[in-house]
């Protein structure tokens, strides 16, 4: 992690290490302090519903967007019934511009591994199963590799724990690349064999989840906050993002776009903007600061006003967007607003699973209408069209893949609808050359 000027503001806990020699080993993670936590949850283990508990008065909240307490979803599930229940991590990270997960894992996946074991004793369970999207082999061999080693080590396996009677078995599962399989309960139909759809809820995946058993379903970073928890206590966790209403502990910030560092920040909520993309170096020079996905392309936009908001999730909400992955897009003056909402439509309308019609079709219409007016060729009145469109996805669709994909557009409409008039004669290409957009002396292009 790169050392900035800005005390108190970064918080290494995740991210710790990862500047270390072979950092994703683990001789590595021991060396740092990993694995002492699985050892306090195994002396936890024998208070019922101690770990639990202590994750509820930490207030991690989940990592992957939604932002559900993570103690609060444990203790959903229902009493134990003799049958299974499972632990699934969702690690299929696809939406544009969020990459924090991926890294993550490539720098220490140990520390996921550690997590999952704390959640299965905490929840009763033996079987954990972590969804990897499909394309990245590269980090799907690091993350097998950590499992076999864990596994070589007798940290999972059969006879764990105090009584040496306990079962912990993580497999890794590699999908097949489908963006709607970032919804729990599509990944669970990917995972089971069928076509990743949606799920109708309820039955919710607590009660019926994974062949119809209790689940658990946590993102990556969600997991991997666990074992911070268990070695240094709830109010350690609870004293960063203090000054936020109900956002406590630390969180992997991915900045990417217009700013001089691109890269992952760790820092606790709370934070602002204009501090990260100070730690990030700036805006790129000469240029100044258009606009921001705050929360990864699903994300209202935001402009220089929102600057100094406190990145919390009821902040962030209250100023008009989501906090979300927290894929935070900076983009100058060079960039078009037309071109880039443009191209999430066209990965947004690509990865529509078709189950429902809002979605399916409004999708495929909003996709066609933003190359019109990118090209400079929409007709009187097709912003107004553009919006109703948009607008009959939101609150339609049979998840949220419709409200993600009619977000930017609509944010889009309101903050720049000049941009969209001038789509009436003339291309986008036109107003804001490619060739300004990038940053062609970084990446080797002469």
């Amino acid at each position: 992690m790169t050392e900035f000027s800005a005390p108190g503001k970064l918080s290494p806990v995740l991210s710790d290490g990862w500047d270390k020699e072979k950092s994703w080993t683990i001789d590595t993670y021991r060396a740092n302090g990993g694995y002492q936590a699985i050892a306090k949850a195994w002396q936890m283990s024998a208070d019922e519903g101690a770990l639990i508990n202590l994750m509820k008065e930490a207030g991690l909240r989940g990592r992957g967007g939604a932002g559900f307490p993570t103690g609060l979803k444990w203790s959903f599930l229902p009493p134990k019934d003799g049958g299974p229940r499972y632990l699934v991590v969702n690690a299929d990270e696809s939406e544009p511009g969020t990459c924090k997960d991926i890294p993550h894992l490539m720098a220490n996946p140990h520390i996921l591994l550690e997590g999952i074991m704390i959640c299965l004793i905490a929840i009763g369970g033996h079987d954990a199963f972590i969804y990897l999207r499909g394309e990245v082999a590269h980090v799907h061999r690091r993350v097998q590799a950590a499992i076999r080693e864990a596994r070589a080590a007798g940290l999972i396996g059969t006879g764990l724990g105090p009584n040496g009677d306990y079962d912990i078995n993580i497999t890794l599962h590699a999908g097949a690349g489908a963006y709607i399989c970032g919804e729990e309960t599509a990944l669970l139909d990917s995972l089971e064999g069928f076509r990743g759809q949606p799920r109708l809820k309820p039955p919710f995946p607590a009660a019926k989840g994974l062949f119809a058993r209790p689940t658990v379903i946590n993102n990556v970073e969600s997991i991997s906050s666990v074992p911070g928890i268990i070695n240094n206590g709830a109010e350690w966790f609870q004293q960063m993002g203090a000054d936020t209403k109900n956002s406590r502990g630390h969180g992997i910030f991915s900045l990417s776009g217009h700013v001089k560092y691109p890269g992952q920040y760790e820092a606790p909520f709370g934070i602002t903007i204009r501090e990260l993309i100070e730690m990030a170096g700036g805006i790129r020079e000469g240029h100044e600061l258009k606009f921001f996905a705050v929360g990864g392309s699903s994300a209202p936009l935001w402009t220089p006003n929102h600057l100094d908001i406190p990145l919390g999730y009821e902040e962030v909400m209250e100023g008009g967007s989501m906090l979300a992955t927290r894929a935070i897009q900076i983009f100058d003056e060079t960039v078009s607003v037309v071109r880039v909402v443009s191209r999430w439509s066209d990965f947004y309308q690509h990865e529509s699973c078709g189950k429902c019609t809002p979605c399916r079709e409004g999708t495929y219409w909003m996709r066609q209408l933003m190359h019109r007016f990118e090209a400079g060729k929409a007709k009187e009145g097709e912003i107004e069209l553009l919006y109703e469109i948009a607008s009959n996805i939101a609150g339609r669709s049979f998840c949220a893949l419709g409200d993600a994909a009619a977000t930017p557009v609509r944010s889009a409409i309101d903050l720049f609808r000049e941009e969209f008039e001038w789509g009436y004669k003339t291309p986008a290409a036109e107003l804001f050359p490619i060739e300004k957009s990038v940053i062609f002396s970084e990446v080797g292009v002469k």
